[in-house]
């Protein structure tokens, strides 16, 4: 009896997954066509630490297209889509990621891929490029650059400039216009809810939403809950931001006052700790935990495990029920990882197509001035961020004004006046 070939069919939905967000990408697969014609990557090794998804490959396609030879690792244990994994590998792009592997599986996967001997890294967090600071040095000669796609890595990442620990020039990816106002607002904000809502079937209308943080992505989460009908309370240590939400007419209040009066947490900080004992101690019967931020250390899990009598883990799919002491129930999504990217698919793919597009772009920018880069952290150049923000107007059909030849002039003077 001929057995059928479960790989191959696990590859090809992987195929139909990726095809399926290529349509929504237009300005990532006109990149990618240039990128075939130019070949300005080619010879190229890149290892990658990012999400194992649909969008992701689209850009690791683009990438390829360039002449990069790839070895790819997930950046979230329960973030990779294994039949896009699949499918990567069929394309010749060694991939070591599978959904759910534990946390030194994940580490030995980091590993595997850095066994290329990059020249360019891409990193989804700092875990790539702080194991190849720490425990990869050997490897470090051989490196020009990378890029960084999130808050948190950028942060860890400033963190090794300013120690001088950090061995090569890094790009900013997620600091441009188009990442942070697009990606992190509208996909973070769209992505995140989708999550909570598949993982709890819950009616976000006439809930009150929690959203701790409210740089960009939590001003997306915001907005989002507030236009299903949800109130919603910010929590925030930025006065500056603090005052944003007020003005913007939502309820500020610090986390030990909005533990008591919230139905769902949102936590999208970039820091650990955010929601503790203490607030865990005085929240509803029923309260729903999530998390937006991309390590799992925002909610502290540990004190909802010895705070809890019994634990009922998969209640549903992607949701466990910890039961407390005195019988209030709290629901913790993705064992307080992403939630986003665990319980529903991430940002939509025509959101990522602005992002992976202005990725892309960083790669080729970073091998072409790599020789004059110094180590630390360098921002996306501007005319790329705009590059990317005109492709997708053009995209979209929509057409912009310019500015007149006066105008230019205008601009250009400090000698007209009132």
């Amino acid at each position: 009896m001929i057995q059928p070939d479960i790989t191959a069919d696990i590859a090809e939905a992987g195929e139909r997954r990726i095809e399926w967000a290529a349509r929504s990408m237009p300005v990532l697969q006109a990149v990618g066509a240039g990128f075939g014609a130019d070949r300005p990557l080619d010879g190229l090794r890149l290892a990658a630490c990012m999400h194992v998804t649909a969008e992701t490959a689209v850009l690791l396609g683009a990438l390829r297209e360039g002449g990069a030879r790839i070895a790819l690792a997930a950046s979230n244990p329960l973030s990779t889509q294994d039949d896009v994994a699949e499918a990567l590998r069929t394309y010749g792009i060694a991939v070591h990621a599978r959904a759910g592997v534990d946390k030194a599986t994940y580490y030995r996967h980091i590993h595997q891929a850095l066994d290329i001997a990059p020249h360019v890294v891409l990193d989804d967090g700092c875990d790539l490029v702080n194991t190849l600071h720490t425990e990869r040095v050997e490897l470090l000669d051989g490196v020009v650059g990378g890029c960084e796609a999130t808050t948190t890595g950028i942060i860890r990442l400033r963190q090794m400039a300013s120690e001088n620990a950090l061995r090569f020039p890094m790009v900013a990816v997620n600091d441009t216009r188009t990442k942070r106002m697009f990606d992190n607002r509208y996909g973070t904000g769209q992505s995140t809810l989708d999550g909570i809502m598949r993982a709890t079937n819950v009616l976000l209308a006439g809930r009150t939403v929690v959203v701790a943080g409210f740089g960009f992505c939590g001003r997306g989460v915001a907005e989002r809950a507030k236009g299903l009908g949800a109130r919603v309370v910010v929590t925030e240590i930025d006065p500056v931001k603090a005052l944003d939400a007020a003005l913007q007419g939502y309820d500020v209040r610090p986390m030990s006052l909005a533990a008591e009066t919230g139905d769902v947490f949102v936590t999208v900080t970039g820091n650990r700790d955010v929601i503790r004992a203490e607030h865990l101690a005085v929240m509803k019967d029923g309260a729903i935990l999530a998390n937006a931020g991309h390590f799992d250390v925002e909610i502290d899990v540990r004190a909802l495990e010895e705070m809890a009598r019994e634990v009922r883990f998969g209640i549903r799919p992607n949701t466990d029920e910890y039961v407390l002491e005195d019988g209030r129930r709290l629901l913790l999504l993705a064992e307080g990882r992403l939630v986003n990217l665990t319980a529903a698919e991430g940002h939509p793919a025509a959101v990522m197509d602005m992002s992976f597009s202005a990725h892309a772009l960083a790669v080729a920018w970073l091998v072409r001035e790599s020789a004059r880069l110094s180590p630390g952290v360098y921002d996306v150049p501007a005319d790329i961020d705009a590059e990317v923000a005109r492709l997708k107007l053009a995209a979209a059909g929509i057409s912009i004004d310019a500015l007149t030849g006066e105008q230019e002039e205008y601009l250009r003077s400090w000698r007209f006046g009132s």
